[in-house]
């Protein structure tokens, strides 16, 4: 049930962002979420996005640096203590946490956090039996 993340490698440089953001709507592409990691020459962007394969297939063919890795996208409450809670129950079942970013729903009251973790299968199953509603790249699609 793991979501499809693209991971893009983006030169530090004046409109690197805009080409790939550029590429990305030409092919009809909504981004649902995204995450910079910058040192002083390049980035990493992470992008989840409303098809996957068809952003990766356009991005690549631009001549762009992309991956696509299987991470975790769980809804959380958008109030005080909503990602706390969720970080409780990782630590507790001593599921570390590679990275985390997180986005908020246009509507619902809900925020997503993506998570990159070294299980994701048994992340899944533990934060399900803990009463958390996953994402999928279904969803996603449908916005």
């Amino acid at each position: 049930m793991s979501v499809k993340q693209l991971s893009v490698f983006a030169e530090n440089r004046n409109g690197s962002l805009y080409e790939i953001t550029k590429i990305l709507s030409t092919a009809g592409i909504n981004l649902r979420a995204f995450s910079i990691a910058d040192t002083q020459n390049y980035g990493i962007l992470r992008l989840i996005v409303s098809d996957p394969r068809a952003a990766a297939m356009a991005l690549s063919t631009e001549g762009k640096i992309v991956s696509v890795t299987d991470v975790v996208s769980v809804q959380i409450p958008d109030e005080e203590g909503g990602l706390t809670e969720l970080l409780r129950v990782l630590a507790e079942a001593d599921i570390s946490v590679e990275y985390l970013y997180a986005f908020v729903a246009a509507r619902g009251g809900h925020a997503y956090a993506v998570i990159r973790v070294e299980d994701n299968a048994k992340t899944e199953e533990i934060l399900t039996a803990n009463g958390f509603t996953l994402l999928t790249d279904e969803a996603l699609r449908q916005g």
